[in-house]
């Protein structure tokens, strides 16, 4: 089938990008799903720093590739094998699969699946290869899930199910912004309850984080940013106090 995504070509270009122009809309030869993967119609998908740094040539990748990985979609087709997964259902998709069976899932620790790293610096999927091509000539995949597209195969071990009734919108945020942000608060900083916590920087993983220390039952959370309106919306948030750094001496 075909589909419409963003292509990078070179990397490094100089800014300003509205010039340069390094992303390039266009039409792609999308395979259908191979086993064990399905096709997902992108619904909604966020712009993250992750994507930037490759566009910079901060984060080398092999080109050219069809950028973006945090997104939420619908379902509409499943490969041979795919059992958690059936047309209809609205996921999630995550910038990093596990294969369920390499030393670090065994242990817990998905996000640190070797098979999956190993993917995603080769810009193919975790099956292996690539689905999406033009004029014969494969197009390398974004962290396995190339969302700045209109549809995607991704393997299921890149999908979370979530509620029809969730906002895909809001969802597509869940796909890297939010799971790095609360992630960084409760897996990492394993924040008790009634500490205190400073949040440095009100970006939309900044302001996970936030909303991660309030799951965490902080007693204080400091914001801290430069810009005002970001430091009034971590009030909103929950912020107990808040910082506009660029008031130090």
């Amino acid at each position: 089938m075909k589909a419409t995504a963003a292509i990078l070509e070179t990397m490094g270009l100089p800014r300003p990008y509205t010039e340069s122009m390094p992303l390039v809309i266009g039409e792609l030869e999308l395979a259908p799903p191979g086993p064990g993967e399905v096709l997902v119609r992108i619904a909604a998908a966020g712009l993250c720093h992750s994507d930037l740094s490759v566009i910079d040539g901060n984060r080398p990748r092999p080109l050219p590739m069809a950028l973006g990985h945090e997104a939420a979609g619908v379902i509409e087709e499943v490969g041979v094998g795919v059992s958690r997964f059936a047309v209809g259902d609205h996921v999630v998709m995550v910038f990093v699969p596990s294969c369920g069976s390499c030393g670090f899932c065994a242990r817990g620790r998905p996000a640190l699946c070797e098979p999956g790293a190993s993917a995603n610096g080769a810009g193919t999927l975790l099956g292996g290869g690539r689905r999406l091509s033009r004029a014969g000539s494969d197009i390398n995949h974004h962290l396995g899930v190339s969302a700045f597209a209109s549809h995607a195969v991704v393997s299921e071990h890149s999908l979370v199910k979530i509620p029809t009734s969730f906002d895909l919108t809001k969802a597509a945020l869940f796909g890297c912004a939010v799971l790095t942000g609360v992630g960084a608060v409760v897996n990492t900083a394993s924040l008790p309850p009634g500490a205190s916590a400073a949040v440095v920087g009100l970006g939309g993983v900044g302001l996970s984080a936030l909303l991660g220390a309030q799951l965490a039952g902080a007693r204080q959370i400091i914001a801290v940013d430069l810009s005002d309106e970001k430091l009034a919306f971590a009030r909103e948030l929950g912020a107990t106090h808040t910082v506009n750094a660029g008031d130090a001496s």
